[in-house]
């Protein structure tokens, strides 16, 4: 029997990149799959490649930002499946510009979704999993939420918030046995991350962070591990 046999998983910004993966990562080890995001074409094509893991999925076009998009996804999720154990909070964007050039519509789009988007998510599954009195919620955060750079005002306090948000909700729900984990990746080989620079074999790859979800919701029952710092093992080195 597979590990996460019987389980069920709403992944968000699940159409391509760390999503994906994780989405993929979770359905071989026979969860459930909820795959949500933006993208209705991308969508569906994420979902066919989950499909052929032979778990059950369903695909939900879902805007994080939108409130009534999320209660939506729960209703749905929670109709098909009876019951969401886990939540990968992975939708994020970045825009990154210098503060005197960043556009009100930019900085918002970023914190809407990096910051209120987890909320929103979170906040529609919570009920489900108290009521079943566990779950676990795991937030696709980045170390750009704990060094700062040049140009990353809107990205970096995005993922930021994130963590000190992720890290209050744990500590109000773990009585509820429902686990809240956050994963810091530093640089991964994406299209969200440099596009356009060739060399980036040093990265992080997709399935390396998800590898590192499959451990978190896999721990023993009476463990829970609220944070994790994944990291290139060989950056190239600053001169």
């Amino acid at each position: 029997m597979k590990i996460l046999q019987g389980k069920t998983a709403v992944v968000t910004g699940a159409s391509k990149g760390i999503g994906k993966a994780i989405a993929l990562k979770l359905a071989g080890e026979g969860a459930n799959i909820v795959l949500s995001a933006r993208n209705v074409e991308e969508l569906t094509r994420a979902e066919k490649e989950v499909a052929a893991a032979g778990s059950g999925v369903m695909s939900v076009r879902t805007d994080v930002r939108n409130v009534k998009d999320v209660e939506q996804l729960a209703v749905r999720a929670e109709k098909e499946f009876g019951g969401v154990q886990i939540l990968v909070n992975n939708a994020g964007i970045g825009k990154f510009q210098e503060v005197l050039k960043l556009t009100d519509e930019d900085f918002h789009s970023v914190i809407e979704t990096n910051l209120y988007g987890v909320f929103y998510c979170s906040r529609a599954f919570l009920p489900g999993m108290i009521k079943n009195n566990g779950g676990h919620i795991v937030n696709i955060s980045s170390l750009a939420g704990k060094n700062m750079f040049a140009g990353g005002s809107a990205y970096c306090a995005s993922k930021h918030a994130l963590n000190a948000f992720a890290e209050c909700m744990m500590l109000e729900v773990r009585q509820h046995n429902i686990k809240v984990s956050t994963v810091c990746p530093g640089s991964v080989a994406t299209e969200f991350s440099h596009p356009g620079e060739r060399d980036r074999s040093w990265a992080l790859t997709s399935e390396d962070v998800a590898q590192v979800v499959l451990n978190l919701v896999t721990t023993s029952a009476g463990s829970l591990v609220s944070l994790v710092d994944l990291r290139p093992l060989k950056p190239p080195q600053k001169r």
